[in-house]
């Protein structure tokens, strides 16, 4: 019989009970299947399509191999920027949201500041100041982990980590990055949380990490902020094993 993770309302506990009765913690398992076969089928100015066969089952030796494409992606990181402002309401929690055309959809989105790993070197928590440098003119004191998720494991490698950024300030008009092509003529706003919530929930709102990242920091608030990871923490590791990707 299949034996379910406890859940209760705090998550301290249910952990501490699954070990009590035996019970490993709900998480993924890294098991990537040996590649028989691997091709590069394009090579792309941001990332490359793989064209890969591999058996589920790598000793049956009777199933024919599956094959398919895999767009290897650098990974990227997004940044939820959050500060409190006093309106006529009252005190209200705020996030920095830009939006920026995006072709493949024909939308412009209102998403949180994000970019790619580009730069050889940077840490995680490095690429993700300097994203929120660049296209919202924005620095910030204190970094969390907010939350980490693949974008879309059926045919891609990519996975996002999303940081907490708080403590934030402008950055002075003379260190300003200047921006060009689609993020040239991006605006920024500072909205609610509450209103962006309620924006995702209704479908107003598509971007994945902006998506992700609301509902987790809902989720966080919900649990007074005891379930944030430092800024440092493990990611997502590549199917090929390494946790640096």
């Amino acid at each position: 019989m299949t034996m379910k993770p406890v859940t209760t309302d705090r998550p301290e506990d249910a952990e501490a009970q699954n070990r009590r009765r035996g019970r490993a913690p709900l998480r993924d398992v890294l098991a990537p299947r040996p590649a028989r076969k691997s091709k590069t089928v394009f090579e792309g100015h941001v990332w490359d399509v793989m064209r890969e066969s591999f058996r589920l089952d790598p000793a049956d030796k009777k199933t024919e191999p599956l094959t398919r494409e895999i767009i290897e992606h650098p990974g990227a990181v997004a940044v939820m920027a959050l500060r409190t402002r006093l309106t006529t309401a009252g005190p209200q929690e705020q996030v920095a949201l830009v939006r920026q055309y995006r072709h493949p959809v024909g939308m412009e989105l209102w998403e949180i500041p994000a970019g790619l790993r580009d730069v050889d070197g940077e840490s995680l928590c490095e690429v993700a100041q300097r994203e929120l440098w660049e296209e919202a003119d924005l620095r910030a004191g204190q970094w969390h982990t907010l939350v980490d998720f693949f974008t879309t494991p059926g045919g891609s490698s990519e996975a996002i980590r999303v940081f907490l950024a708080r403590q934030v300030s402008d950055v002075p008009e003379a260190e300003r990055f200047t921006r060009t092509d689609e993020e040239a003529a991006m605006p920024l706003a500072w909205v609610g949380v509450e209103e962006l919530i309620d924006a995702v929930l209704d479908g107003r709102v598509h971007n994945p990490s902006t998506v992700a990242a609301v509902l987790a920091l809902h989720a966080h608030r919900a649990k007074k902020w005891s379930r944030l990871r430092p800024a440092d923490a493990p990611f997502v590791p590549h199917r090929t094993g390494d946790d640096g990707r």
